[in-house]
Formats: structure tokens, C-alpha cells, sequence
């Protein structure tokens, strides 16, 4: 069983929001708000089933920034060090490990 399923995800985010620093449509910036809130939905989750659980509460907060359904707006200059600051919490998520369950053997 893989001990860290938010791999895909957490990576995925990280990378969005890296690609977020530069000129886009406005539709890119919807789909990273989708995106990311799911990716940190999905980390929470599992920091929550680890070890971590205190990390579950930075992912709540950035799904709630990140909601595309009550989006939450701000300059381009307020999001450029939001961006990379949740990027870089997504990368420091790799460490999260998922409990295993303990067997009654």
C-alpha cells in the first residue's frame, strides 16, 4: 500500500502554482483555483490519517483560499507570494507519511 498517496497531487499543485507566477487567461487561474483546492482537499485527508494531524488544518486553510466557489480575490502582487508559499507547503508535504493500521495478529 503506498504509504504517500498525495504525491501525485501535492506535486501537481506545487507545480500549478509555480506556472501561476507568470501571464495567463483568466481561465488558468480558474483551473488552478479547482486544482489546488482538490490537491489540498486530498493532502488534508491524508495528513489527518497520519502522524501529522496538526498539518491537516494548513491544507483546511488553503482549500478555503483556494474555493473556486466563493472565490476569494486579490491583486496579482498579494497572490505572487501566496502562490509560492502554498507551493512550497505542497512540496513540504511529501514528508506527511499515512498511517498504517495496526493488525491484531
Amino acid at each position: 500500500m503506498n504509504a504517500r498517496p498525495h504525491t501525485i497531487p501535492a506535486v501537481g499543485a506545487a507545480l500549478l502554482l509555480f506556472v501561476a507566477l507568470g501571464q495567463h487567461p483568466y481561465g488558468y487561474y480558474t483551473f488552478v483555483r479547482w486544482a489546488v483546492c482538490i490537491a489540498a482537499i486530498v493532502v488534508a485527508w491524508v495528513a489527518w490519517n497520519s502522524t501529522m494531524q496538526w498539518a491537516t488544518w494548513a491544507f483546511v486553510g488553503i482549500a478555503i483560499l483556494f474555493n473556486p466557489l466563493e472565490p476569494v480575490y486579490l491583486h496579482r502582487s498579494t497572490w505572487r507570494p501566496i502562490d509560492i508559499l502554498c507551493a512550497l507547503v505542497f512540496l513540504g508535504s511529501l514528508a506527511i507519511e499515512r498511517r498504517e493500521p495496526v493488525s491484531a495478529a
